[in-house]
């Protein structure tokens, strides 16, 4: 009596491949992407040390003399002068552009998100004639240059008798962020459910109730990213007032800057040149430290729905 003794391992088929390179797969697999980690760290590590540069060196240069400004560039200050700060504040009147810069984009940055946040949530949530089109309206809005557009705002500010105020400026910064500001915010409104307004409606909440009491308040991550990205757009806007603001007295932040760097470069005062240019990027940095969690979820929200 033959017995027939079954092989541990069946033959593999003609189209199976081997073992040694169904093993080898999933390694090399492995290596090509823990290359490309390494190489993508790699960049990002460069890139911050490119942006995160200028910015160190700039803040120990305010507390330096002059000598030593040019003379060790890249050591550290051998002690802080705070005296840079105060002379840039005061005989340099960073303290006038400072506030009116506050007044000009605290304005506008409310205004915005308020006329942009009412116009993205009606292009969202209501199907009328000509929704669409007022919608690319907006989308254009954003891609026309705004050096075309200087000439014409000029003469119909000064027509309005706008020309050289706080008030003229803050309308022009809203006209100028709200493309931008309904694009986002319109993309945002279309993820959030519909049966929480739904809701309200059955409750007898009104339109405009509705909107600020319920849907304006699930918008927070939206409104708080688009804030951002418009309060840094308006705080570096030099364009726009050095146009519509040739008042000295009304002088914005970013033309303040300037005429710091024309002063005091002939006065040869670079320290508190400086100093100034740090006073003008602290509240932008400030402002993004503190909500840079908000930015990122209003950003990815609108991809998850």
């Amino acid at each position: 009596m033959t017995t027939t003794e079954t092989p541990a391992h069946p033959p593999a088929g003609p189209g199976a491949a081997p073992k040694s390179a169904r093993a080898a797969g999933p390694r090399t697999a492995r290596k090509e992407g823990a290359t490309l980690n390494v190489f993508s760290h790699g960049v990002l590590v460069i890139w911050a040390i490119m942006v995160a540069l200028p910015l160190v060196w700039a803040v120990m240069t305010s507390f330096k003399d002059d000598a030593a400004i040019f003379g060790s560039p890249w050591s550290l200050p051998d002690r802080l002068r705070f005296d840079n700060w105060s002379r840039a504040w005061s005989q340099a009147h960073m303290s006038d552009y400072f506030l009116n810069t506050a007044l000009v984009v605290g304005g506008s940055l409310v205004g915005t998100l308020v006329l942009g946040s009412m116009a993205a949530y009606v292009l969202a949530r209501f199907d009328f004639p000509g929704n669409r089109f007022v919608y690319y309206l907006f989308v254009g809005g954003m891609s026309f240059p705004i050096m075309l557009a200087l000439v014409p705002l000029f003469y119909v500010v000064d027509n309005m008798g706008l020309l050289n105020t706080i008030h003229g400026l803050i309308l022009v910064y809203i006209a100028y962020s709200l493309p931008f500001t309904v694009f986002f915010l319109t993309a945002f409104f279309r993820t959030l459910p519909t049966s929480v307004a739904e809701a309200a409606f059955v409750d007898g909440a009104s339109h405009s109730r509705t909107f600020f009491q319920v849907m304006l308040p699930m918008a927070k991550p939206g409104l708080i990213s688009v804030g951002i990205f418009n309060f840094l757009g308006q705080w570096n806007q030099y364009m726009l007032p050095t146009v519509l603001n040739t008042d000295p007295d009304k002088h914005v932040l970013t033309q303040g800057l300037v005429q710091l760097a024309v002063s005091q470069g002939y006065k040869g005062d670079w320290s508190g040149l400086f100093a100034g240019l740090v006073m003008a990027m602290l509240p932008v940095l400030a402002a993004y430290i503190v909500f840079q969690r908000q930015v990122v979820t209003g950003l990815t929200a609108g991809a998850l729905k």
